[in-house]
């Protein structure tokens, strides 16, 4: 399920990025890796801020769609 459907709280791994190469790659660089844990803190109108590898990043609904866990 894409991320945007993550229950806030709830421990998720990363299982699979999907997009282009350059969406991928900058994912990547903010920490959203495959097999990572990614905890959903809150959520407001499908944009969702996250805690990934002791940091939290605001991820835009349509970078969200692309993150499955």
């Amino acid at each position: 399920m894409p991320l945007t459907l993550a229950e806030v709280g709830e421990k998720n791994i990363i299982k699979r990025i999907g997009g282009k190469q350059e969406v991928k790659s900058h994912l990547e660089t903010l920490g959203f890796v495959v097999g990572g844990a990614v905890t959903v803190v809150s959520a407001i109108g499908g944009n969702v801020i996250v805690n990934v590898k002791e940091s939290r990043i605001a991820v835009s609904r349509e970078m969200a769609q692309k993150i499955m866990v």
